[in-house]
C-alpha cells in the first residue's frame, strides 16, 4: 500500500512539472534557478561556456569583491571551470542607477534597488550589472545556478534577465537552542543561505553563548564573543545579517531554571515566564543584550521574541505582582505592550531595528502603545495588520518548515488511509508555506518589509533536514509569483547536491513518509517519567496535567507453572504490523537511493549522511515492531510446546523471546551510535559538563522540547528507553526458570539492562 502511495505521489509530481502551463521558460529549456528571476527574456539558442573565458571588472568593482571571489570559487568547485582568461569575458559592473527594479511589495525602493541586477548572456560575452554590492553577488549566484552540464559541456541560455526582490529581508531561522554547531558548519550555512538569496540568518543560541552578564546560563559548549563576531563578519561579507534571537518574557526556561534567576519568575513554580514588573528582569535582559550587541557589530536587526507570553499580567504572588499593573494599563495586552517597549527600547537606543512578535494577548487598541519604529515579525489578520500599518509598524510574513515532526519535516504527506492514527494533522510544508508568503492577505493590509522561514529544532531535528524548506520558501520572498512549489522543489536538488544525483524527489518523499510512519506506529500516553505540564495557551493547569510520551504495549509474560500465554500481541497490533511491514520495502529503497546518491553527489554529501543515519533510525523502529511480534510468536510457541509435553522445546522458545529482546537493545544502540557519530561531525557534543561549566538539566514547565528530555543524544530513542523492558524481561525469565526447574532443565541467569547504551 505504501509503495503504491509513493508511486502515485511521484506520478502526480511528474505530471505537474510536465504540464505546459506550469513549467517556467527556463525549466522548459532544462535550466534551474532558485529563486526564479522576476524578468526573463529568452532567445532561441543556448551557447557553450567552454575554455577561454575570463573575468573582467569595471572600475567600480574592487578585485577583492565577494562577487568576484564567489564567481571563481563556485565555477571551480561546481564545474572545474577556472575562468583564467581568454577572448570572452564575464564582465562585472557596479553602477548606481543602472538597474531599475520593477514593482515590489516592499516600499523601500532604495533597498530593493541595491539588491537588483541585470544579467546579459551572449556567446560573445556575459555582463552582470548591479547598482550595489548585494545585487552584484546575487547576479553571480544566478549565473552559477544557470550553468547546465550536457553532453560533456557547459551551457547557458542566450537571455536577458532583470531581477530584484519582492521583500528586502528574507530570513531563515537557525535553531541552536538545543545543540551547538561547529563554527565551520555555521559559516557554511550562511554561505548556503546567500546562494539562495536569503539575507537574514536569525540564530537562537540560548545558553550557547558566553554571556558576561549572565554567566550562570552559559552551557558547557558555547560561542565566545569573538566567535560570534567572526560569524557576524563572515555573514556581512555575503550580505547576510546574522541576527541574534532572544526570548522574553516567555520561553525562558533556559534562564529561569537556574537557581540564580528563580527570583525573576512570574510564578515561583514555573520556569516559563519572567516577571514583567520586576526591574531586575530588565536589568538581566539589558545585560544579555549588551553582550550580544558587542559581539554582533555591523548588524542592523535584533529579534526580541515576545511570542506566547501566555501568562503576562496574571501573576499575583509575593514574588511578582503583575495584576495591579495590568489593571492600570487596561488589560494584559497593555502589560505586554509595556514589556515590549521597555525591553526593545534598549536595543533601539543602541542602533538596532527590533523585530518582535506582535500577537496575543495584544489587542488592536494596545498597538498604539508600541513604538512605531518596531517591526512585527508576523502577520496577524486584517484587523491587526491594518492597525499596525496605521501606527507605522512594518511587518514580516512568518512561515515554518517544522512544527511537531520528530525526525524529518513533512515535505510530503502520508495519506490518512495509511495511518494508524489518522486524527494526527499533517500538511505539506513547502506548498503551504509558499502560499503563506505569496498569497498572504497582509499584502493588501500591511506594510511588509520581509519574511522569516523557521526551522524549529524543538523536536530535535537535524538542521540539514531543513534546507529544502529554507531554499524553496525563502524564494517566495524574492519572487512570490514564479513557479509552482513543485518546480522550486525540483530545482533545489541539482543546485544543492550537484547535477549528477538522481531520484532525489523520491528520496525526500521516502524520508518524509518514513518519518511519519516512525511517529504513527507508536501510541501516546500520560508520562510517568517527567514532571507534569504547568499550563498551556488557554490557562494555568490547577493541578498541572501529565505530560505525554509515546509508548507501545508489550507482549504479556507467560505463566511460570506451564508457560500458558494469554496474549495475542500480533493480532491486537495487526494494523501496526501491516504499516511497519509495508514500510520495510520502502526502507530498503530509501537506503539504496541514499547510498547511490552519496556516490553521485558532488556537493553537500554530509546532508545525505545525516539522511542515511535518520533512515537507520527509521529502520530500527520497523525492526523493533517486527521483533515484538517475533517475541509474541515465540511465547505462543512456548505455550504450545509445553502443552504437548515438549519441555525442552518450550524453554528453547522462551529463550528465543528473551534473546530477541537482547537483540532489540543492541539494534537500538547501534542505530543511536551511528546517528550520534554523524550528528557530532557537525555538532559539539551534548554533555553534562565541559570547559569548567555544567549543564543544568531541568525541563521547561510549559513547553515539551524532545531534545531537552536527555542531556545526550539518547532523546532520539527516548520512547524506547521508557518501555518497561527490564521488568518484562525479568518476569519472562522468572517464568521460564520456574518451568525449567519443574522439568529438570537448566536455569537462565542475567538481566537485560535495557537502559544501557553500550
Amino acid at each position: 500500500m505504501l509503495a503504491r502511495h509513493i508511486f502515485l505521489l511521484t506520478a502526480a509530481l511528474t505530471l505537474t512539472l510536465t504540464h505546459a502551463g506550469t513549467v517556467s521558460s527556463l525549466a522548459a529549456r532544462g535550466y534551474t534557478v532558485l529563486p526564479y528571476p522576476q524578468q526573463v527574456e529568452l532567445e532561441p539558442s543556448d551557447f557553450e561556456l567552454g575554455s577561454g573565458w575570463g573575468i573582467e571588472l569595471s572600475s567600480g568593482v574592487p578585485s577583492d569583491s565577494v562577487a568576484v571571489s564567489t564567481l571563481r570559487e563556485e565555477m571551480h568547485q561546481r564545474f572545474l571551470a577556472p575562468l583564467d582568461g581568454g577572448a570572452k569575458q564575464i564582465r562585472l559592473e557596479l553602477s548606481p542607477g543602472s538597474v531599475a527594479p520593477g514593482t515590489s511589495q516592499d516600499r523601500n525602493r532604495e533597498v530593493i534597488a541595491s539588491q537588483a541586477y541585470r544579467l546579459e548572456l551572449r556567446p560573445t560575452g556575459i555582463r552582470i550589472v548591479a547598482n550595489a554590492g548585494p545585487g552584484l553577488l546575487y547576479g553571480v549566484e544566478t549565473l552559477v545556478q544557470l550553468v547546465k552540464r550536457a553532453h560533456g559541456k557547459l551551457w547557458l541560455p542566450a537571455a536577458n534577465i532583470t531581477d530584484w526582490p519582492d521583500l528586502q529581508l528574507r530570513n531563515i531561522y537557525w535553531d541552536d537552542a538545543h545543540h551547538l554547531d561547529h563554527m565551520d558548519v555555521l559559516k557554511a550555512a550562511i554561505r548556503q543561505a546567500a546562494f539562495f538569496k536569503a539575507n537574514g540568518f536569525a540564530i537562537k543560541l540560548e545558553g550557547h553563548f558566553q554571556y558576561e552578564h549572565a554567566p550562570a546560563i552559559v552551557e558547557p559548549h558555547a560561542l565566545t564573543p569573538g566567535q560570534l563576531q567572526e560569524l557576524t563578519d563572515y555573514g556581512l561579507r555575503y550580505y547576510v545579517q546574522v541576527i541574534p534571537y532572544l526570548d522574553g518574557p516567555a520561553h525562558v526556561a533556559f534562564v529561569l531554571k537556574h537557581p540564580e534567576y528563580a527570583k525573576l519568575r512570574a510564578f515561583p513554580d514555573s520556569n516559563y515566564e519572567m516577571c514583567a514588573t520586576n526591574p531586575d528582569t530588565y536589568k538581566l535582559l539589558e545585560g544579555m543584550f549588551a553582550d550580544l550587541l558587542a559581539a554582533n557589530r555591523g548588524v542592523h536587526y535584533f529579534i526580541l521574541s515576545t511570542d506566547e507570553a501566555y501568562y503576562i499580567g496574571l501573576a499575583d504572588n509575593p514574588q511578582c505582582n503583575e495584576v495591579a499593573r495590568a489593571r492600570q494599563l487596561g488589560g494584559v495586552g497593555g502589560m505586554l505592550a509595556e514589556f515590549v517597549t521597555k525591553a526593545a527600547g534598549y536595543l533601539h537606543d543602541h542602533g538596532r531595528e527590533v523585530i518582535f512578535w506582535g500577537e496575543y494577548p495584544l489587542k488592536t487598541p494596545d498597538i498604539a502603545r508600541l513604538p512605531p519604529w518596531m517591526i512585527n515579525g508576523e502577520t496577524y489578520g486584517p484587523e491587526f495588520d491594518t492597525a499596525y500599518r496605521s501606527h507605522g509598524i512594518r511587518q514580516m510574513i512568518y512561515t515554518s518548515i517544522e512544527g511537531e515532526e520528530k525526525m524529518f519535516p513533512n515535505y510530503f504527506v502520508l495519506p490518512r488511509t495509511s495511518r494508524l492514527h489518522p486524527d494526527r494533522e499533517v500538511q505539506e510544508r513547502v506548498p503551504a508555506a509558499v502560499q503563506t508568503v505569496a498569497g498572504n492577505p497582509a499584502r493588501k493590509t500591511s506594510d511588509l518589509i520581509g519574511m522569516l522561514v523557521a526551522g524549529w529544532a524543538d523536536m530535535g531535528l537535524h538542521p540539514e533536514t531543513f534546507w529544502l524548506g529554507y531554499a524553496t520558501i525563502s524564494a517566495a520572498g524574492w519572487n512570490p509569483s514564479a513557479p509552482v512549489p513543485d518546480e522550486r522543489i525540483s530545482a533545489f536538488y541539482p543546485l544543492f547536491y550537484g547535477d549528477t544525483v538522481r531520484s532525489m524527489n523520491t528520496v525526500y518523499q521516502l524520508m518524509s513518509l518514513q518519518g511519519q510512519i516512525w511517529n504513527d506506529t507508536w501510541d501516546t500516553t500520560n508520562s510517568t517519567a517527567r514532571k507534569p505540564i504547568w499550563g498551556n495557551s488557554d490557562h494555568i493547569f490547577k493541578p498541572p496535567v501529565p505530560a505525554h510520551d509515546q509508548t507501545l504495549a508489550l507482549p504479556p509474560s507467560p505463566s511460570g507453572q506451564n508457560l500458558a500465554y494469554a496474549g495475542d500481541w500480533s493480532k491486537d497490533n495487526s494494523q501496526r504490523l501491516q504499516e511497519a511491514d509495508s514500510a520495510t520495502a520502502a526502507s530498503d529503497e530509501l537506503h539504496g537511493l541514499l547510498r547511490e546518491n552519496l556516490r553521485l553527489a558532488s556537493r553537500n554529501r554530509y546532508n545525505l549522511e545525516v539522511f542515511l543515519a535518520i533512515a537507520g533510525l527509521y529502520r530500527q523502529n520497523l525492526d523493533f515492531i517486527g521483533d515484538l511480534s517475533n517475541v509474541d510468536r515465540a511465547l505462543a510457541d512456548a505455550a504450545a510446546q509445553a502443552g504437548r509435553g515438549k519441555a525442552k522445546d518450550a524453554v528453547s522458545a522462551v529463550d528465543r523471546a528473551l534473546n530477541t529482546a537482547e537483540q532489540m537493545r543492541q539494534n537500538r544502540n547501534r542505530a543511536l551510535s551511528a546517528a550520534t557519530e554523524v550528528w557530532y561531525r557537525s555538532w559539539l557534543p551534548r554533555v553534562a559538563e565541559a570547559n569548567g561549566r555544567r549543564f543544568v538539566h531541568e525541563l521547561d514547565d510549559v513547553k515539551d522540547h524532545l531534545p531537552d528530555r536527555t542531556v545526550d543524544m539518547s532523546y532520539l530513542v527516548y520512547r524506547e528507553m521508557l518501555l518497561p523492558m527490564n521488568d518484562w524481561y525479568t518476569r519472562v525469565q522468572n517464568a521460564r526458570n520456574q518451568y525449567a526447574r519443574s522439568h529438570n532443565l537448566p536455569e537462565r541467569t542475567g538481566a537485560l539492562d535495557w537502559s544501557s547504551l553500550d
